[in-house]
């Protein structure tokens, strides 16, 4: 199985987890667990004022899955004239953030970044060289050079 099958049925099996599938069958039915999403949004809607939220994502990879994770949802992600490009606004309600839409966006950017790291590691050892490890950490400062 090729790692980025692997990343995707993983992938699929957080979104089921985050849905509260209940049988094997519906974790397996990835629109069944979306559309379970979409309606506790719309309860959370009812029940809950959409206050506006300010996410800040450092990396391109992380913003993006985050802004589609949000699209899916059938939300409308946008950024204030001048703010930085990692800046991500939300009109939302607070619980559908905390209960649903953060916890799972760790989850799939924690899948996402170990597949990537997996990936880059594996180009660098390849292409570049063999040894991809971090830098040696030494003790103490090395002496300045005389001259």
């Amino acid at each position: 199985m090729s790692d980025e099958i692997h990343l995707r049925e993983k992938l699929r099996k957080i979104e089921a987890l985050f849905a509260g599938a209940g049988t094997e069958g519906e974790r397996l039915a990835a629109g069944a667990a979306l559309e379970r999403l979409r309606q506790k949004l719309a309860s959370l809607r009812r029940s809950e004022p959409a206050v506006e939220m300010q996410f800040s994502l450092g990396d391109q990879w992380s913003r993006r899955l985050f802004l589609a994770l949000c699209r899916r949802y059938g939300l409308e992600p946008y950024r204030l004239y001048r703010q930085r490009l990692t800046t991500v606004m939300l009109r939302v309600p607070k619980g559908f953030v905390d209960q649903v839409l953060w916890p799972e966006f760790q989850e799939l950017d924690a899948a996402l970044g170990q597949y990537l790291l997996a990936v880059t590691l594996r180009v660098i050892r390849e292409e570049v060289h063999g040894d991809a490890s971090e830098a040696t950490e030494i003790s103490g400062a090395l002496p300045r050079p005389r001259g």
